[in-house]
């Protein structure tokens, strides 16, 4: 079990730290309806994602045989790898510039006018059809799958990358409603912060995990 939780924190910590659905989930609970939305999304993304983990895990886990890492998931892993470097450049050359303004994403602008249901609809997009958001939940699903762990113990790894990996909802959500008067404030400093540090944070996250993804490929297939 402990391999496969090793495995899988790198990935599980990129998803964690990812601003996009930290500054949505501020949004929304900065609207009118900001509770039960709040709630809604967090819990779109944490089923979400879970959906993502349990699927690719047990796929990889049925093709598998015995405890030996299989060489079909060297040669996937490299691909995450290159996959990942080639994210961080695309990441790092389209940050913003200095001075010059972004206009925001539609949903951003049409956030006050959300519904639960669409607030857990955003969140299921933002994990299954953000790209960088569905590389690491493959690509940490997958080092679940195919480490040497039993069921039992890959059961509870892919439960704690579902947990690690909501965090970015959850601790806002929890600050929301636990933190009084003062959580607009430290939510909007938070979602400042991440915005502003956005390019810099993936570009680092994504070169550290594409050099342990190919580390590890070229060292299992030699």
């Amino acid at each position: 079990m402990g391999e496969a939780i090793g495995a899988m924190l790198t990935s599980a910590a990129g998803i964690a730290i990812s601003p996009l659905p930290l500054v949505a989930v501020v949004l929304i609970l900065a609207t009118p309806k900001g509770r039960a939305n709040g709630i809604a999304f967090t819990a779109g993304w944490v089923v979400a994602l879970a959906g993502v983990v349990a699927v690719v895990v047990a796929a990889g886990s049925s093709m598998t045989p015995g405890t030996e890492k299989p060489t079909w998931a060297y040669w996937l892993q490299l691909g995450l790898g290159v996959l990942f470097v080639l994210m961080a450049v695309k990441q790092w050359r389209g940050r913003p510039r200095a001075g010059r303004d972004v206009a925001p994403p539609g949903w951003m602008r049409a956030i006050d006018r959300f519904t639960a249901a669409r607030a857990a609809g955003l969140a299921v997009v933002l994990v299954a059809a953000n790209p960088k958001n569905l590389v690491l939940s493959v690509a940490g699903a997958v080092s679940i799958a195919t480490s040497d762990a039993g069921a039992g113990g890959k059961a509870v790894a892919a439960a704690l990358m579902v947990l690690i990996g909501s965090l970015c909802t959850l601790l806002p959500l929890g600050v929301y409603l636990l933190g009084g008067d003062r959580a607009g404030r430290v939510l909007a400093e938070w979602k400042e912060w991440m915005a502003a540090h956005n390019a810099a944070i993936m570009t680092t996250v994504l070169v550290v995990l594409g050099a342990k993804y190919i580390g590890d490929a070229l060292t299992g297939l030699a």
